[in-house]
């Protein structure tokens, strides 16, 4: 599979596509696993350059799988692992749709929605355990975190924009106080 990085590509990302029907969040650890740990294609640095320009560029954060393929294998490898990332979780959700939605309410769908909300919840958290872990954050960065997590779990209707300053905050204030 090393020799050929398409197929590597789809063969690693095809996967991933079921468990990121919730959004990409869910499959930041094992993409980052596979690629700078198993297959060695990024380093951890690279890996968190390319989430950070995934997160910042319009579109879905799922656009790190993108350029992953196109690091990999350029125009080719961004397609292919766009479309391995989208093509499978999309067939599936088709056909899973007409069968969720005929047996709304019922005991067995309500108890699905119940037991796979801390699966995803769960899902985010190792993808974000990853990314610190990969970007090598010092203790400050861990903290804050479980702060944020914290709070979101007390206060979920939180706006995004009151952590990204109050963390922002927190870092200069920590960076520029006199020693």
């Amino acid at each position: 599979m090393r020799d050929s990085p398409l197929l590597a590509l789809i063969v690693i990302i095809a996967p991933l596509s079921f468990a990121a029907i919730g959004g990409a969040a869910a499959i930041y650890a094992p993409l980052q696993y596979q690629t700078v740990e198993v297959m060695r294609w990024l380093t951890a640095r690279e890996f968190i350059d390319l989430f950070a320009i995934a997160r910042v560029t319009p579109g879905p954060g799922s656009m790190l799988a993108t350029l992953i393929g196109w690091k990999v294998a350029g125009f080719w490898g961004a397609l292919l692992a766009t479309l391995a990332l989208y093509i499978p979780s999309s067939i599936l959700c088709y056909f899973v749709a007409g069968a969720w939605n005929r047996y709304r309410g019922t005991a067995w769908h309500t108890a699905l929605e119940h037991g796979l909300a801390p699966v995803g919840a769960g899902l985010i958290f190792a993808g974000a355990l990853a990314l610190l872990r990969v970007g090598e954050m010092g203790p400050l960065a861990w903290v804050l975190m479980a702060a944020v997590a914290g709070l979101l779990t007390f206060w979920p209707k939180l706006h995004p924009l009151v952590l990204l300053f109050g963390g922002g905050a927190l870092f200069l204030a920590i960076h520029f106080a006199p020693l």
